[in-house]
């Protein structure tokens, strides 16, 4: 008795100690971000009821029942001053699920509420949900839009053949979630967004339109569709606003990250980009602007990535991978990016609009060609010098 209450007492401890752990920027950044040294939350930051039975009757040996393996991908929203993140929570059985994490400051002291969300099925459930993006629309709701993932039918055989759908809930505090019709399309999605604010009276998409559950195949890139009823949505024209292109950072497929920020400049948009190396898929976060008044018209765009994976960020389940679906903009324009790693934990970077702003308007963009890239590092370096003389 007296063992296993040590035991129990030892792992709250180093438990409350994680939990409490004060994290800290890192040094040496690039002037657009912030980094921090720490992730914001790990399987370790689960809470032990989730791992452990305390039962000594039951657990003699005070052994994990169930274990955790990774926390990643969470949508993000600011709440009556609190930061609130709906995290995709693995565990090691593979199944994932969503659970809400609270942070006094967004950067540190992240715990999650006692019990996960208990989110409704559909009629046809789904085996697996993930990647919640969280969208405060003007319509007075908040709207999570995820991946809902099931056996394909058609392919009995092939217990790794998937489809995935854009599946809709809403909900006003978090807790209590009304969940909608999964969004009708004429392809399979993922990385499905709402945009905060009608457009032409109707809800706006950006979708990510593909032939299969894995690969993009004819889909182009970041789509935009209208829908007249957010409970029956369906998109029935989709366009192209952000297309992949050959030899870049998106040349396999791309998607939208977080809902856009409004800034008076016009809407920054968050998004990832894959491309296809020697080792496997590598997945970077990129960032473009639209205008104002017209959501679907690119305004700016820098080349290159914005964010990837450096250091130890590499190492987790899926190396060389850097994804994000969730950002909080501050009344004061700060902005706090959560990024996951390796789709084993999550991080932190802290920026601002303005900042954001700068970088996505001054910094070039991708030429396409080798020679094009050189000419721009060319005109940087003949207006360094003539500063300097």
């Amino acid at each position: 008795m007296k063992d296993f209450e040590q035991r129990a007492k030892m792992l709250r401890q180093k438990h409350e100690q994680l939990l409490s752990r004060k994290n800290e920027p890192l040094e040496d950044g690039n002037g657009i971000y912030e980094k921090y040294h720490y992730p914001i939350l790990t399987a370790e930051h689960t809470p032990l009821e989730w791992r452990y039975d305390f039962c000594e009757k039951d657990n003699p040996y005070l052994m994990q029942r169930l274990m955790m393996n990774a926390v990643l991908n969470a949508g993000a929203i600011k709440l009556d001053g609190r930061y609130l993140l709906v995290c995709r929570v693995e565990g090691a059985d593979r199944k994932s699920f969503f659970a809400v994490a609270e942070s006094p400051n967004g950067i540190d002291n992240f715990r999650f509420w006692p019990e996960p969300v208990t989110m409704p099925d559909t009629l046809v459930s789904a085996t697996n949900v993930y990647d919640m993006r969280l969208t405060q629309h003007e319509d007075g709701w908040i709207y999570g839009v995820f991946c809902a993932e099931r056996k394909d039918e058609l392919r009995p055989d092939d217990l790794s053949a998937a489809t995935a759908s854009a599946a809709i809930a809403r909900t006003k505090d978090l807790k209590t979630w009304e969940r909608l019709h999964d969004l009708k399309s004429k392809s399979q999605q993922r990385n499905v967004v709402l945009h905060p604010e009608f457009v032409n009276g109707k809800y706006a998409f950006y979708t990510r339109p593909q032939d299969g559950f894995i690969d993009t195949g004819s889909g182009g890139g970041i789509g935009w569709g209208l829908c007249e009823d957010i409970t029956h949505a369906e998109i029935e024209e989709e366009i192209i606003i952000n297309p992949r292109h050959y030899h870049t950072i998106m040349e396999v497929k791309n998607g939208e990250g977080p809902a856009p920020i409004k800034t008076e400049k016009g809407w920054l948009h968050l998004a990832h980009g894959v491309r296809n190396t020697a080792d496997g898929l590598r997945y970077v976060l990129y960032m473009y602007m639209t205008a104002l008044d017209a959501p679907t018209k690119v305004i700016a765009q820098p080349g290159g990535y914005f964010l990837a994976p450096e250091g130890q960020e590499y190492v987790g389940d899926v190396m060389n991978v850097a994804f994000s679906n969730g950002w909080i903009r501050d009344a004061d324009g700060r902005v706090l990016i959560y990024y996951a790693v390796a789709d084993t934990r999550l991080h932190v970077a802290v920026s601002s609009v303005e900042r954001l702003i700068d970088y996505c308007m001054h910094t070039p963009e991708d030429g396409l060609t080798t020679s094009a890239s050189v000419e721009t590092i060319k005109r940087l370096i003949a207006k360094n010098h003539g500063q300097t003389k």
